[in-house]
């Protein structure tokens, strides 16, 4: 019985065609899955209800090509809604039962030591749960059995026949609205004149050839509004013979299309359009347009394009016959954009939001008529404001409602923006907005709705951080490892696919390009809190809200919890996730939670008042994520080997700096981390503690993140690392020169290695890295710390190499000569890294570098950019090179320089900066647009602006630099 409920965990497809699949919804999707698992298993527990398990899945399977379609029409039809409802609780209900046996075969396996009497009373207790477990599986069925015939009285109402129709009913509502965007007088646009000039210049240049310029930003952004100023301009009109503005939609039918576009043509030039045009076939239409396009210099914009099938549907029709002709397609998807756009040199417009005084501006002319905003209510509307995000159709909808409201009550404008959420869903004047952001949720294939609506634990304006987003998702179960990919790789593809939707937004970014930190819209944060509490799906609670509703599966704690009131039914619970919870007095909150929600797959605690883990984590079976991060728990019992499932155990800033054997014993554990990591370069060498690494560490073969281990001498910890091959990510610390041929040896045998980081356990301890020949192909960061005699060849064959730190590795050979050709070097740094008096960066080299940081190379007198050299650079840092006579020479050709930070430096070396003091370098640092020094005097840091001619005093501590300012990177 036990083996078969393992396997449930077993990721296997259903039996439903593709097509099926992608209309499917995600929790049903989600419990098929289980149960081909479990119908797939000849088991105990099957005992008497495998027919009605059966039926079950096959009902599932009939009513899932309809859900899709059913979650766009539940928006305007409460049947419907009702139904879709009744599909997910089944759904629910039928995970629970599965989720309960599995725990019944883990008390099973605990048992099995027992004693004589503890085996007979468990054994009675096994027969009464199996009993009520083929209770409820045909209770389930019966259920199941009255939601199909809902589902076939409701079918009529389901029957669309056109692909992609499954939200057509939405979109021809926002259609017909489409064209107040367009209704906006003249006065009232802002922010619009800097896009308009760009975008009229790319359609008049003197370029014959034809070219596709795409307009993207996230619905209601006014794409639709700019291009119709574009498209109405005088000398954009006299510049083309033909122009016609075509809306192509979700509900994309090409007949339709080019129906429309040959109908405005031929209108335009006052020509009856050819008969029969309504019968004819997509080639016969095709090739009228063709025609008649061939002999014109014409404009033609599509509006709302929603897949890369309509562009190529549309694309062969336009001719280029070097005339000068253009073509404009919006849309709100950036790979469409870029898509079509990619064979005309990336002529890619993204719409960004308004910035706070155009936002301003738009409000008060739709909230005061224009008139100035009263002083009492300046604070709330400003509050108000923040949550439109800059987007001028949500500041257009919530200006116009406030303009109805009293202006002498202040109350009435509050509840307002405490409110936005049940306003969006009930208010009329919220409608069409509504329905532009409805069109983008409904999009969303089924395998993207969950991952977004996920979204909706974050608090507002909090930052997404992208790694323990995707470690959540994966063991949420919404994603599926799919061939030849990791889970985490299909997991980043999910990630990339709501930024290319505009649906989250990034605000810092890794060095290869990725997300690192992003957030979500206020407006559709809110538009998913509100269907995600209405499905189950998650609920927040906070100093407000102390209930969640009795059936959520999700629960986000934010801020202090004080006396929470603990569901009966918080049984129901699949997750569970602190944010800002401080108090010590929410301890007694958090334990009766965790007591009573024993199916709980994630469990995420950082920062959460604890010095000690309760004792119930260790009875959650099913838990697969436990984050502990930023707590005061020193010591992680050895109970935690109950957590057979676990595959993410995030210790990151504790107190852990050993882990009990009994860790060995979860073979499912793919993320291990644990290590106290401080990073400013000012602090002493030994400032990132690790853990002590144990013997049998080898055993944990589905590893692929293990840092910070610390090395034992005499030990065979670094030999067991080799065999761990499904390792993408190393730190091990505490090396010495002995251990460098083990060392390598293991290395090598990382494939699939991505970032490495080596430290010796001493500042002047050699790091020997000589015996390395095959280095891992895939590796993108490296981190050297300690002293290395020879400079690691090895390093040149690392084409994927994006960032890599020397620090005090006290090189004495010019290490840029080996590091100049690789063609993916982003990020460079050296911290008591190079010992010479002479860097130089040859021409033409450091084609992609774009940061590089000098610290503490104290014998540096000057620095030489050749012509061409480091053409991408955008920041440069150089701190503490006490000898460093001047800026480096060239510095003046780097154009892509956005940041100069200097960090005490010599009074000297700052003087040649000063204009006023006529430095004779000031004129070199002129284009860049922010140039800073810091530097201490009398007893505390200052920070100063040579652009800005201002001074700010700042904490004694220089940490307190990175902090305010944000400017320093973490060494």
């Amino acid at each position: 019985m036990g083996m078969f409920l393992f396997s449930l965990h077993k990721e296997m497809s259903i039996d439903t065609s593709e097509d099926q699949v992608e209309m499917a919804d995600s929790a049903v999707v989600f419990v098929l899955d289980k149960i081909t698992s479990l119908l797939a298993e000849e088991a105990t527990l099957l005992r008497g209800v495998k027919h009605d398990i059966q039926y079950i899945k096959d009902e599932l399977e009939r009513m899932i090509s309809f859900l899709g379609v059913a979650d766009a029409l539940e928006e305007g039809d409460a049947e419907v809604k009702v139904w879709v409802r009744q599909v997910r609780d089944v759904a629910n209900d039928i995970e629970d039962v599965l989720d309960e046996s599995m725990l019944l075969s883990c008390d099973h396996h605990f048992h099995g030591s027992c004693c004589l009497i503890g085996k007979l009373v468990f054994s009675f207790r096994n027969i009464k749960a199996h009993h009520k477990l083929v209770i409820e599986i045909q209770t389930i069925k019966s259920r199941v059995r009255n939601t199909a015939e809902g589902h076939l009285r409701y079918r009529y109402k389901f029957n669309v026949p056109e692909q992609g129709s499954s939200s057509n009913h939405v979109y021809n509502t926002a259609n017909d609205r489409r064209g107040d965007a367009l209704l906006l007088e003249e006065g009232e646009l802002v922010g619009i004149e800097n896009p308009r000039q760009q975008l009229i210049r790319w359609l008049v240049e003197d370029n014959p050839t034809l070219k596709v310029v795409s307009v993207v930003g996230m619905g209601g952004s006014g794409k639709t509004t700019l291009i119709k100023k574009v498209y109405e301009d005088a000398a954009v009109k006299n510049y083309f013979n033909s122009v016609a503005w075509i809306t192509v939609s979700q509900s994309f039918k090409v007949e339709e299309v080019l129906k429309d576009m040959i109908q405005q043509l031929y209108d335009e030039v006052k020509q009856p359009a050819p008969k029969g045009l309504s019968t004819m076939s997509s080639n016969r239409l095709k090739s009228i347009a063709k025609v008649f396009l061939q002999s014109r210099r014409y404009l033609l914009v599509f509006d709302d394009v929603w897949t890369i099938q309509a562009w190529e549907a549309i694309r062969y029709v336009l001719p280029d016959v070097n005339n000068g002709s253009r073509v404009i397609v919006t849309t709100r998807l950036f790979y469409v954009a870029s898509f079509c756009s990619i064979e005309t040199n990336d002529y890619v417009y993204e719409l960004k939001p308004l910035s706070a005084e155009e936002s301003w501006s738009l409000f008060c002319q739709k909230a005061f008529h224009g008139n100035v905003c009263p002083s009492h209510l300046e604070s709330i509307c400003r509050k108000i404001l923040k949550k439109c995000g800059g987007l001028p159709l949500a500041i257009v909808s919530v200006g116009g409602l406030l303009a109805t409201k009293n202006r002498t009550n202040t109350r009435e404008w509050g509840m307002l923006n405490h409110s936005l959420g049940p306003e969006l869903d009930s208010n009329d004047k919220f409608a069409s907005m509504r329905i532009v952001l409805l069109l983008s949720f409904n999009d969303l294939p089924y395998y993207l709705k969950p991952c977004f609506m996920y979204l909706s634990i974050y608090p507002e304006d909090d930052l997404i951080e992208r790694n323990t987003l995707i470690y959540r998702w994966i063991t949420e179960g919404f994603v599926k490892q799919k061939e030849g990919r990791t889970v985490e790789d299909v997991a980043e593809g999910y990630l990339n696919e709501l930024i290319n939707r505009s649906l989250l937004h990034p605000v810092q970014y890794n060095d290869d390009g990725s997300m690192k930190l992003g957030r979500i819209h206020d407006l559709y944060r809110e538009l998913i809190l509100s269907k995600s509490r209405d499905d189950n799906f998650t609920a927040t609670v906070d100093e407000q809200t102390k209930l969640w509703p009795e059936k959520t599966r999700r629960l986000s704690i934010h801020g202090t919890l004080g006396n929470l009131q603990v569901k009966r039914l918080a049984t129901k619970l699949r997750s569970f996730l602190t944010f800002g919870v401080a108090d010590p007095q929410s301890l007694s909150s958090i334990s009766r939670v965790l007591g009573s929600s024993r199916m709980l797959r994630v469990l995420d605690l950082r920062r959460a008042p604890l010095e000690m883990i309760p004792e119930t984590v260790f009875q959650l079976f099913h838990l697969r994520y436990l984050s502990l991060r930023n707590t005061s728990v020193r010591v992680l019992p050895r109970s935690i080997e109950r957590l057979k499932q676990l595959e993410i155990l995030d210790l990151k800033q504790t107190y852990v700096t050993e882990l009990p054997v009994e860790i060995l014993k979860l073979e499912n554990l793919r993320h291990l981390l644990v290590y106290s990591h401080v990073s400013y370069s000012y602090l002493p060498y030994n400032c990132s503690p690790g853990f002590k690494a144990l013997k049998g560490l080898g055993t944990l073969r589905a590893l692929q993140k293990l840092v910070y281990i610390e090395a034992t001498p005499g030990s065979d910890i670094l030999r067991e690392v080799g065999v761990l091959s499904e390792l993408r990510r190393l730190c091990i610390l505490k090396l010495t020169k002995e251990d460098g041929r083990t060392v390598c040896s293991s290395i090598e045998k990382l494939r699939k290695l991505e970032s490495l980081n080596l430290k010796s356990v001493e500042e002047h301890e050699i790091l020997d890295l000589s015996y390395m020949s095959s280095p891992p192909p895939l590796l993108q960061r490296l981190y050297l710390t300690g002293r290395i005699v020879q400079f690691p060849r090895w390093i040149q064959a690392l084409h994927s190499l994006v960032k890599i730190y020397f620090r005090w590795t006290h090189l004495t050979d010019d290490p840029l000569k080996y590091l100049q050709d690789l063609p993916n070097l982003v990020h460079l740094e050296f911290l008591v890294g190079y010992t010479g008096e002479k860097l130089y960066f040859e021409q033409g080299k450091f084609q992609k570098l774009k940061l590089l940081n000098l610290d503490k190379l104290e014998g540096l007198r000057r620095v030489t950019i050749g012509e061409g050299a480091i053409p991408l650079l955008e920041k440069l840092v150089i701190q503490r090179c006490t000898l460093l006579e001047s800026v480096p020479i060239g510095i003046e050709w780097l154009l892509s320089l956005k940041i100069l930070e200097l960090f005490d430096m010599s009074d000297e070396f700052i003087m040649t900066l000063c204009p006023d003091k006529l430095g004779a370098d000031s004129w070199k640092v002129s284009h860049i647009p922010e140039v800073y020094y810091t530097y201490w005097r009398d007893g505390c840091w200052m920070v100063h602006s040579l652009k800005e001619k201002c001074k700010n005093q700042i904490s004694s501590h220089s940490g307190a630099v990175t902090r305010t300012y944000g400017r320093r990177n973490s060494l």
